[in-house]
């Protein structure tokens, strides 16, 4: 019997293969043999989870041709992943990629460390802060105190708590979105709404635009869900999207839905503007297209510009019949990621079918975090706690900013105006390659191309702004300690990082 469960072709391998550029040696620099290159790319692969574990790869003789390598590079290759763990073979069967003894399987998602290895690593994986004390703690008080009505009901609620429900509606009649409850479903967390959104519109085999780059975990969730992805380009810089591209590609491709983030991109930071919404809707509308707009960053603004009102207006204010956009929003950002609440706000006929075919998922979300989400927007407890949100985040960007460009002068980026992510464009090197030197410097970033389609970005890093002051600086050092690895050609050994408690 096989061992592998799932098959990468060789035109496929070649993609990503290519996509992992290197800068140039420099003078006196060896580079590796071409047999060692392969492999090492191979088992970068296999070790960032763009290729999985059990995957059967292509026979020597058809990888050789769409390298144009020699089939006698591609058997050493294949022969010395073999020996490092990272490949089983069985006559008759092919060959499958796996992971050394004592190995994690590699995560297709950027889950965070476990608090054991937050002593020796600092991680730089995943943009969540910490939780805003006291508003935790009261808020979870609060929800006590409100729990045992509920108690005694059978504590199903697959659209949510009715009173939670009325207040997501009436925070969104506040920012001149008139919006009644029965538009409101509430989630396990914005995942757990797109998931839905994507079940109900597009099922396998749909195609699906997203902005290129975009959220890794959205990102993979539409693959596992059988989507065709459609990457859109962003603009340069912080400006949003290229509304040509949007336009050709909603005309064109005809997708069943996009996803959009227009406050404070994933990964970028850029701000849509209130025009560029408007004529994405138009476009939407248009092709037949279901927009959905991802609010889980809009909160988290930082510069003092946004205080009196100066964010663009939602997206779905430009289409007052409800007919193209879906709104996605969230308790995760903007107050704790270990706080699962999100929320759809979309036409009363599109909840009453997610609701509906939300009985075969999850049923329902937990009652005691919508009681402590529904206490804080009740009490004020919100707006404080977004409020220390926002002047850490800030804290941190700046000492983030600031240790980047110390360390690393030719990395390039442009600082956003809020959420909480640098798109850093790493001065010519690999970042599948950095993010695996990090592991061994002691820091955690996730790289370029798991924000992209198909090996995207593969010269480019995120860095959340999570980290501030001295850890910032550390993280900043052990970041140019892996670029000197990848800039040496190294692709073995370890440096040790140095133990680091904040």
């Amino acid at each position: 019997m096989a061992q592998w469960t799932s098959a990468v072709g060789a035109a496929q391998l070649a993609r990503l293969l290519n996509s992992q550029q290197d800068r140039p040696a420099g003078p006196g620099t060896r580079r590796p043999p071409a047999y060692r290159a392969l492999a090492d790319g191979i088992r970068l692969l296999v070790l960032e989870g763009r290729v999985p574990v059990a995957a059967r790869l292509p026979a020597e003789r058809e990888l050789a041709l769409a390298l144009s390598v020699s089939r006698t590079t591609v058997a050493a290759a294949y022969e010395a992943l073999r020996g490092e763990g990272f490949l089983e073979s069985r006559r008759g069967a092919g060959s499958w990629t796996a992971v050394p003894a004592g190995n994690p399987i590699p995560a297709r998602g950027l889950e965070p460390l476990p608090p054991e290895a937050l002593g020796s690593v600092i991680d730089l994986g995943c943009a969540s802060l910490p939780a805003p004390e006291p508003w935790l703690t009261r808020a979870v008080q609060g929800a006590l105190e409100e729990l045992p009505p509920y108690a005694h009901t059978h504590g199903d609620y697959p659209a949510g708590l009715p009173a939670l429900r009325s207040m997501i509606a009436e925070r969104y009649t506040a920012r001149g979105i008139p919006t009644m409850p029965e538009q409101i479903m509430v989630t396990t967390g914005a995942m757990g709404a797109i998931d839905a959104i994507c079940h109900l519109f597009a099922g396998r085999g749909e195609r699906i635009a997203v902005e290129s780059p975009s959220y890794a975990n959205i990102l993979q969730l539409m693959r596992e869900a059988g989507a065709r992805l459609v990457p859109v380009a962003m603009a340069e810089g912080l400006s949003g999207w290229d509304m040509d591209r949007w336009r050709q590609v909603l005309r064109e491709a005809a997708p069943r839905i996009a996803y959009v983030v227009a406050d404070f991109h994933n990964p970028t930071g850029a701000l849509a503007g209130e025009d560029q919404r408007r004529r994405l809707v138009d476009a939407a509308r248009s092709a037949g297209t279901v927009l959905v707009a991802d609010e889980t960053m809009t909160e988290l603004w930082l510069d003092e510009e946004f205080r009196d009102g100066g964010m663009p207006r939602p997206v779905c204010a430009f289409d007052p019949a409800g007919s193209t956009v879906i709104t996605v929003g969230s308790a995760s950002k903007a107050f704790w990621a270990g706080m699962r609440i999100g929320w759809v706000r979309a036409a009363p006929d599109v909840i009453r079918s997610l609701v509906a075919a939300r009985a075969y998922a999850d049923l329902g979300t937990p009652v005691l975090e919508q009681l402590a989400v529904n206490w804080l927007f009740s009490t004020g407890g919100w707006e404080q706690a977004v409020e220390l949100r926002r002047a850490q985040a800030l804290e941190n960007r700046d000492a983030l900013v600031t240790a980047v460009r110390r360390e690393l002068p030719d990395w390039e980026f442009e600082v956003p105006q809020g959420g909480l992510t640098l798109w850093v464009r790493a001065g010519g090197l690999s970042g599948s390659r950095l993010a695996e030197a990090g592991e061994r410097t002691g820091v955690r970033v996730p790289s370029g191309p798991r924000f992209g389609v198909d090996g995207a970005f593969e010269g480019y890093v995120r860095l959340p702004f999570t980290v501030g002051g001295a850890v910032a600086e550390e993280a900043a050092v052990r970041l140019a300690a892996a670029a000197r690895l990848v800039e040496s050609g190294a692709t073995g050994g370890t440096e040790s990082p140095r133990t680091f408690v904040a």
